[in-house]
């Protein structure tokens, strides 16, 4: 069981330049230096907690299980990293060559059980396995232990290649390998797929079309839009398809928990199910689609989590939802309702989970301020109300433009709060994010990636975004309605000005940096990459609102960040889904009259 701790440490030693022997003993030799790993459930009661000690002649670390082990010798190697890059001569070390560590009894476990990440391979980036295989051993050594990989249509079912045969998909054969690699770092690998909502990619063929609530119009965020979106709950076809997708991905998974998605059913009332909503109520009608969908998890003992943004709308209904069921409670600004959501749940004996995301999607470069107070509203209201697990989320919104990079800072500070709320909710995320994400001593990397997050303050609050990246973002016909016409006229040519310097400021510095990462030039070439694009963003609203722009300089800058884009795009991630990703980015050309 301690196996692939003790081979973790021993590799990380050698990076330092320590030759180590792996050796097994009933009782730790009194007489030998070294560092011991121990299971020892009367000792430590937490399954997740460790004790740490470092003395002058050894190391001891004893978990309540071998995932407790795996935690301690992730501090461990914190330190380690810490203090070899900042020795201090006042502190007293362990004489084996590691570095200055200093002396300590540490006795840790976490505040969340579950402490996990969602990864958005839908909208529209798959990665690369091996980038997979990175971000998961990165994140279980902040001692993250679950990781939902977010599919829509981009999981390759044996009989529905139309629909995911441009998307570059997840194979069973690749959600298996990545399940072993989980399980090694004892992260929970969930199965995680939407079953309600976001159909439209398996809606607009034709074998499904029948399956669809709408292919007509509906209103959705003060917007007119057209199906097909959902599916449509009273079509016995749409269970159906359901089953035999289930049946097919999960048994890929060793987890017995299974993300079904169902959330914003915005189409729902609008068109094959009007009736049944005028008859019933709409919260009725979606509740009992999802209690089907939870008999169809029971069915392959799986618990069912879904999200919980449609059934908060009907307090009156959470008390019929199973109690073996998991809501996943989520927003994403920092002042969202955390604390008065969770306490619907838990006063309805529902488990739960906050879920709030890095603030990464439809920005380019993060919005730092935002998800900061978003994590830690989100941890605090999940601890007060007994919340059994925390998410952090990384959505791909509007084309996924944002680089990997973009949500380190929320990864390693939701990390942070999830394991020890208290601790770390004051830490100085900047320095926390270059040393833990960035492999960066020097403290550059995280106050790039902290200050580039927040040059959205420039503009006025924009819902779920920097506003420049949804002007960016809208299809020329969209530019007219309410909405975005009230978000053109909010920003002004001095707005863009500070933008434009803020970024500037905020990069200047990149080329100090001390990254050890094998990826630390592709990691300079993302946050360039994005910056320019705000800086292009910016140029373009200008001339959205009437303002002059040098349309030769334009042009030649626009079409060099689509060839950069492409070329940094597979540096990371498949080909499926970048056509639909730079679709709008292509588009992007200045007006010919001023508007």
């Amino acid at each position: 069981e301690l196996w692939f701790c003790a081979d973790r440490l021993q590799l990380a030693l050698r990076a330092v330049q320590v030759k180590c022997e792996i050796t097994s003993h009933m009782v730790p030799p009194t007489n030998v230096q070294g560092i011991w790993l121990n299971v020892d459930s009367a000792v430590v009661h937490h399954r997740q907690g460790y004790i740490l000690d470092v003395t002058s002649d050894h190391v001891m670390i004893t978990g309540g299980s071998a995932q407790g082990v795996f935690y301690g010798v992730c501090t461990l190697l914190q330190m380690i990293a810490l203090n070899a890059s900042t020795t201090k001569a006042s502190t007293r070390s362990l004489s084996m060559a590691l570095g200055t560590i200093p002396f300590v009894h540490i006795v840790d476990s976490p505040d969340f059980p579950v402490r996990g990440v969602m990864l958005d391979i839908s909208r529209d980036k798959v990665p690369k396995f091996k980038t997979l295989l990175d971000l998961v051993d990165r994140l279980a050594s902040l001692k993250i232990n679950q990781l939902h990989v977010y599919s829509e249509h981009t999981f390759a079912y044996r009989d529905h290649k139309m629909v995911w045969q441009k998307a570059s998909p997840m194979t069973a054969e690749e959600m298996q390998r990545l399940d072993l690699f989980c399980q090694a770092r004892h992260v929970e690998l969930v199965p995680c797929t939407n079953s309600f909502g976001h159909f439209h990619r398996w809606l607009k063929h034709e074998p499904y079309k029948h399956l669809a609530e709408t292919h007509g119009p509906f209103t959705a965020w003060g917007t007119e839009r057209n199906g097909p979106f959902g599916l449509n709950p009273n079509e016995p076809g749409s269970l159906t398809l359901l089953q035999a997708l289930y049946d097919e991905l999960l048994p890929n998974f060793s987890s017995s928990s299974f993300n079904v998605g169902c959330d914003e059913t915005i189409d729902l009332g609008s068109g094959a199910s009007a009736e049944a909503v005028k008859a019933l109520g709409k919260g009725r009608v979606y509740l009992d689609f999802v209690l089907k969908i939870y008999h169809e998890c029971v069915k392959r003992n799986r618990t069912m989590m879904f999200w919980g943004d449609i059934i908060i709308n009907y307090p009156e209904l959470i008390p019929e939802l199973p109690k073996d069921a998991i809501a996943l409670e989520w927003g994403y600004e920092f002042d969202h309702p955390f604390d008065k959501n969770s306490a619907l749940f838990a006063a309805s004996g529902v488990p739960f989970y906050v879920c709030p995301g890095t603030a990464s999607w439809n920005s380019f470069v993060g919005r730092t301020q935002n998800a900061l107070g978003n994590l830690l509203n989100a941890a605090e209201s999940g601890l007060k109300h007994g919340s059994v697990g925390f998410l952090i989320t990384d959505w791909g919104d509007g084309g996924h433009w944002q680089p990997a990079v973009a949500s380190y800072l929320g990864y390693a500070f939701g990390a942070g709060v999830a394991w020890a709320c208290d601790a770390n909710k004051t830490i100085n995320v900047a320095d926390a994010v270059s040393q833990h994400m960035f492999d960066d001593a020097s403290g550059t990397m995280g106050a790039v990636a902290y200050d580039l997050g927040n040059v959205y303050q420039q503009f006025a609050r924009a819902h779920n975004s920097n506003p420049l990246v949804h002007v960016m973002n809208a299809p020329v016909t969209l530019r007219t309605t309410p909405d975005r016409v009230i978000e053109l006229q909010a920003i002004t040519p001095k707005q863009i000005a500070a933008h434009k310097k803020a970024i500037e400021v905020s990069r200047k510095p990149l080329h100090k940096h001390k990254m050890r990462r094998s990826d630390a030039a592709l990691i300079v070439r993302e946050f360039k990459l994005a910056a320019d694009w705000l800086i292009l963003g910016g140029d373009y609203a200008l001339g959205v609102i009437g303002i002059k722009v040098d349309r030769a300089n334009y042009a030649k800058r626009h079409t060099d960040l689509l060839k950069r884009t492409k070329h940094i795009w597979l540096a990371r991630n498949r080909h499926g889904g970048m056509d639909d990703s730079m679709r709008q980015l292509k588009a992007l050309k200045l007006p010919k009259t001023s508007h």
